[in-house]
């Protein structure tokens, strides 16, 4: 029998390790950018979502010798032009702490968060429901020391709600509003977001892809 993989996740956010460790499965050892404090950090200077996926997965296998997930995500606004876009985790302009660091406390996370959220809100006040269409949109790149292995995208179109509902995911989630449901994001279980969100349906094309990978490794 095999041993099992160790992967790493290119993150320090809990939310993506655990979405990603539950739709590709137990049988992989699961590691995040906080088990390695002393690495050094590789800067997300793309201008496109799957540019910053293949650099965090190229630039974090070649630092570990490990396969790597690099995931880059955020929230695309047609009434402010595309905005945050790449921008999404640091809209507000607070910066998050490095990987150095250890991660980002959870309180400093959602305070984050919520600046970000006020930021988009205000842009978009007196702006009507049916011109807050948004999506939010996932490049996932799975990479070995040597190559990229793997690439997928994945969306998840809606509109942006007047004011935060639910508690629940992280992020953007609290405002992002998916009509078929008549829910925000943050008020879907975990495994009611896995199953539409941009990131799950990133992971599932990535699924496949990492099993007949496994199977030839």
């Amino acid at each position: 029998m095999k041993d099992r993989r160790r992967i790493l996740v290119a993150s320090t956010n809990p939310g993506k390790l655990a979405e990603i460790k539950a739709m590709l499965g137990e049988d992989i050892e699961w590691v995040g950018l906080s088990d390695f404090p002393n690495i050094n950090e590789v800067k997300e200077d793309g201008e496109t979502f799957a540019e910053n996926a293949r650099k965090k997965a190229n630039g974090y296998a070649r630092a570990t010798g490990l396969w790597t997930i690099g995931d880059d995500s955020g929230l695309v606004i047609d009434a402010l032009g595309g905005k945050p876009g790449v921008e999404s985790a640091r809209f507000s302009g607070v910066r998050r702490a490095s990987p150095q660091r250890g991660g980002i406390k959870s309180n400093d996370r959602k305070q984050i968060d919520r600046e970000n959220i006020s930021k988009v809100l205000k842009l978009l006040e007196g702006i009507p429901k049916e011109k807050r269409a948004a999506r939010f949109v996932c490049c996932l790149c799975l990479a070995s020391p040597k190559k990229i292995l793997a690439e997928t995208e994945g969306m998840l179109e809606g509109l942006i709600a007047e004011k935060p509902a639910g508690k629940n995911g992280f992020g953007y989630d609290p405002i992002f509003f998916v009509p078929k449901l008549n829910k925000t994001v943050a008020q879907l279980s975990r495994e009611e977001k896995n199953s539409i969100s941009h990131r799950g349906n990133a992971i599932r094309k990535l699924k496949p892809l990492l099993g007949e990978l496994l199977q030839i490794a």
